[in-house]
């Protein structure tokens, strides 16, 4: 019982670390924006979004050369449950290739035997805003809809105007 107790108090903790986490938006050159919370880097990255409809392989996805400059948007809802490990770094020439990287709900607790650091720890790491805590399911439907456009992540600059302007 008291294992159980223990457990659960540190579930609370890392829920609560979640939710102190720093604001961050995404503003798309058409002028929609998204608010959410930070992960990874804190800064700014532009570039254009696109989106990845994967259930897993989210560690390749940040390592593949072919998303160089762009930011990734996840359709699958939780990411970052398995964590990063080395053996699963797709291109071993410059690790991170993403600009940003946007996920639905950044998963609190990493539970793989291989991980050797947490998503957030690794995308801080290289330099990569990751944004989550955002409909990404709405996001992809509105780059199906709309088409290709350019887009700018920030935990800096908070007005949506601002933000909406770097973008174009």
């Amino acid at each position: 019982a008291a294992a159980a107790e223990e457990e659960e108090e540190e579930e609370e903790k890392v829920w609560f670390e979640v939710e102190r986490m720093t604001a961050c938006k995404l503003a798309l050159a058409d002028g929609l924006v998204f608010t959410g919370r930070a992960f990874g880097a804190a800064g700014m990255a532009g570039g254009e979004v696109v989106f990845n409809t994967a259930m897993c392989g989210y560690q390749e996805v940040l390592t593949d050369p072919s998303y160089t400059g762009q930011i990734v948007v996840m359709t699958y809802p939780q990411i970052g449950n398995t964590g990063v490990n080395t053996e699963d770094i797709e291109a071993h020439d410059k690790g991170v290739h993403v600009a940003g990287f946007i996920v639905k709900d950044l998963s609190p607790v990493v539970s793989n035997f291989r991980s050797e650091q947490s998503l957030d720890e690794y995308l801080k790491a290289a330099g990569a805003v990751g944004l989550t805590g955002i409909d990404t399911r709405a996001l992809t439907r509105h780059i199906r809809t709309a088409g290709a456009v350019n887009g700018v992540l920030s935990t800096k600059e908070i007005d949506d105007a601002d933000l909406v302007a770097k973008a174009r």
